[in-house]
């Protein structure tokens, strides 16, 4: 699964300030920085912010996260076990069963 635009629109927990895009200029003053309100593409903090708010939904879904590998959640439902890892923006399912791994990809999208 790859999760498109998985930076784009990212909350931020730090401040994070960019210079002006070339060609825009606010107020006449080219020194004026901009702060983010949201992460963009590009951004070293961009990944940071989507796995931080990635980890926090699956561990509040039921996800363990797995001590061997901070990118390796597991969930298991009875005889069912989702197995999730994540690469950057991409998301490898491994199951057992159709009904969790259906269900977790729709909530995805």
């Amino acid at each position: 699964m790859d999760v498109k635009y998985a930076f784009l629109k990212g909350g931020l927990e730090e401040e994070v300030y960019i210079e002006q895009p070339k060609g825009f200029i606010l107020g006449n003053n080219e020194k004026l920085v901009c702060k983010l309100k949201k992460a963009l593409y590009g951004v070293k903090q961009a990944p940071q912010a989507w796995y931080y708010h990635l980890d926090k939904y699956l561990q509040q879904q039921g996800f363990t996260k797995e001590s061997a590998n901070n990118n390796l959640y597991t969930k298991i439902k009875g005889d069912k076990l989702l197995i999730i890892v994540v690469y950057v923006h991409d998301v490898i399912l491994g199951r057992n069963g159709e009904y969790m791994s259906e269900n977790f990809s729709s909530v995805m999208q």
